[in-house]
This record gives structure tokens, sequence and C-alpha cells, in this order.
């Protein structure tokens, strides 16, 4: 039995969790871990000097109960609950895959956090202009709410830092742009995982 660990990562509002459950129903054997189900509850997350509540950073995070579930699908990926029914319009080099389990771990902060970095087959970053950014992020609603100046005096200013952090130090990275239509990006992430699919049975 062999498993594939895509990251799908980036800046927020890029589309990451569409594109996950697009490409969950077109892999055999796929599953899905969102970083956004491990918050701190909001008791427990900084409040800087602004008031600006920082959710952005790694410390806002159960980072180690992450990895924890991600080691636990990796030992018994078969009894996670996985789909293991043939996917839609499955190519016929996906055929035969019964032996490879694919985990997607999407997230805005995945690639800054060391133990997660050895973990990793594929790597997908998405990125967005500022300006669409903050129009996506402003049609959002989130608990807590996003509060006057929250976006411009934390949300960007820690994507651009992480992102410079991941530049420096990240390699086999595929960036992806977020403006580009969901069928786009589907079809080059998914053909991308295509292939991975094939060297792992090769």
């Amino acid at each position: 039995m062999k498993v594939l660990i895509i990251g799908l990562g980036g800046v927020t509002n890029g589309g990451k969790t569409t594109l996950a459950e697009k490409l969950k129903k077109m892999l055999p054997n796929c599953d899905i871990i969102s970083q956004d189900d491990f918050f701190k509850p909001e008791s427990e997350v900084e409040t800087d000097e602004r008031g600006f509540k920082l959710y952005d950073v790694l410390d806002a995070l159960y980072m180690d109960e992450m990895v924890k579930s991600i080691h636990n699908w990796m030992k018994s990926p078969a009894s996670s609950g996985v789909v293991t029914e043939e996917p839609q319009n499955a190519w016929d080099s996906l055929k035969n895959t019964e032996d490879v389990y694919i985990l997607i771990v999407e997230g805005f902060l995945l690639y800054n956090y060391e133990p997660l970095n050895e973990l990793w087959n594929r790597r997908y970053f998405l990125t967005l202009p500022y300006e669409e950014c903050k129009r996506r992020r402003s049609t959002r609603v989130y608990q807590p709410a996003d509060t006057p100046g929250y976006f411009d005096g934390h949300v960007w200013p820690m994507y651009l830092k992480y992102k410079n952090e991941l530049e420096e130090n990240g390699s086999n990275v595929v960036y992806l742009d977020g403006t580009k239509s969901q069928e786009e990006l589907l079809s080059c992430v998914y053909s991308d995982i295509v292939q991975e699919l094939k060297k792992l049975r090769e």
C-alpha cells in the first residue's frame, strides 16, 4: 500500500478548499485534512497592541495535532473512512490504483512548519494579487468577524511574510495563479497528480 501526500497551500480566499473538494471527487481513494479544523479557540489566540487577533500565524493553530492527524491517516488510510468507489470520469491511467491512497492537506500555512515539510510528495501554493484577495475576503463571513483594518494590518502582511520565507527556503513548490478559472486550476493539478500516481506505480 502506498500513500501520496499532497499539500494545497496559499493565500486566504485563494480557492484551496474548492480545489481540494473537486480533486477528491476525481481521484481514487482520496481524503482531505483541512488546516482550518486546527485553529485554537478565540480565547487562546493572541491579540496585538492594535487589538487584532493574530489568527494568521502558526501559534494560532494546534500544529502538533495536525501533524498527528496526518501521521494517523498514513498509518491506516483504508480505515479513515476514505471513499473507495471509482471516481467520476476516471482516466484509464487511474484504474488499478487501489493500492494507492491520496491525502490532500489544505490550508494557508502549510509549508512554514518543519515537521510537515518531510511529508509532502507534491506542494502547490495558490497566489492572488492584493486587490483581488481583499475583494474576495470582504465577501466572506468569519467567526470572529474581520475588524476594520484587519486585512491590511494583519492578514496580508502575514501572507507576504510566510510566502517570502517559502520562496527563500522551499524547493519543489508549484505556484498557482488563483485568478485563473477553477477548471484551469483543477486540470493543471489533476494531471500533475496523475503523473505522480504513475511514478508511484512504476
